[in-house]
């Protein structure tokens, strides 16, 4: 099975830059969107809408802004969208699939880096969420949280570390939660590092600077996150860089699993 998560920053620029085009040789089984930037209803072209897939999105409640989608070979036995509080489901920032036993999700983390305010909106998503994914590890399903998390963990993670350290995306209470979640106490796994260890891995890069991509002076925000049972699933982890879609590249995993 092979999964593609993508932030598109506005799905309607990436098609234009050919991101449709690239996906239908990619022979992927699921695809998570997020920042679509567009509701479905306003995606008319035929384009937008892949033979041989299923297409769900989630609309946030202002045009243009937010949204996460999920495109799926197989039908899903059930969809989800939202997850229970104001600042996500207003958004519109998760949408989930399930399949039989396995959920695949596509959620969309808040940024703090507009000010203060936003960041108390991160973290108050982030205490939320964390409740959920205790629940999530507990029961009897398996699942690949993909998306824009909107943090990098640790240094490897991004160019430049040490003059970031009081930048929204790795405050030290950012990584902090991530390393609960991937610890003992959280239990669940970054899929891309269980097959890659490699520095200099990154799925965005700020518009700020107009050699950044070139350069590649990035940072790895985007995950599938996934419960332990499917660690030994994970077959390979690659960071699309051939063509630029949005200001973050597509992370294509492949798992040991049939849907």
């Amino acid at each position: 099975m092979r999964v593609i998560t993508f932030n598109a920053n506005g799905i309607r620029s990436a098609a234009k830059k050919g991101f449709f085009h690239w996906f239908s040789k990619q022979k992927a089984d699921v695809l998570c969107i997020q920042e679509t930037k567009a509701h479905f209803e306003q995606l008319t072209d035929p384009l937008f809408f892949p033979a041989g897939y299923h297409v769900y999105y989630c609309n946030p409640e202002k045009k243009g802004y937010s949204g996460v989608a999920i495109y799926s070979r197989k039908e899903p036995d059930l969809i989800q969208k939202g997850l229970g509080w104001h600042s996500a489901d207003t958004e519109g920032r998760y949408i989930q699939a399930d399949f039989g036993n396995l959920s695949i999700a596509s959620i969309y983390f808040p940024s703090g880096t507009s000010g203060d305010t936003r960041q108390m909106v991160k973290y108050h998503f982030m205490d939320e969420y964390r409740q959920l994914l205790e629940k999530q590890k507990k029961d009897a399903r398996d699942y690949i949280l993909c998306g824009d998390w909107n943090i990098a963990h640790k240094p490897i993670d991004l160019t430049n570390w040490k003059a970031n350290q009081k930048c929204s995306g790795f405050l030290p209470e950012e990584r902090a939660w991530l390393d609960e979640l991937f610890g003992e106490t959280g239990g669940f796994v970054d899929a891309f590092r269980v097959v890659n260890q490699g520095p200099e891995q990154y799925t965005w890069w700020s518009m700020r600077s107009l050699t950044a991509w070139d350069r590649n002076v990035g940072w790895r925000i985007d995950y599938q996150i996934v419960t332990p049972r499917l660690t030994n699933k994970i077959k390979s982890a690659e960071i699309y860089r051939g063509e630029k879609f949005s200001d973050h590249a597509p992370l294509i995993i492949d798992y040991d699993i049939q849907l």
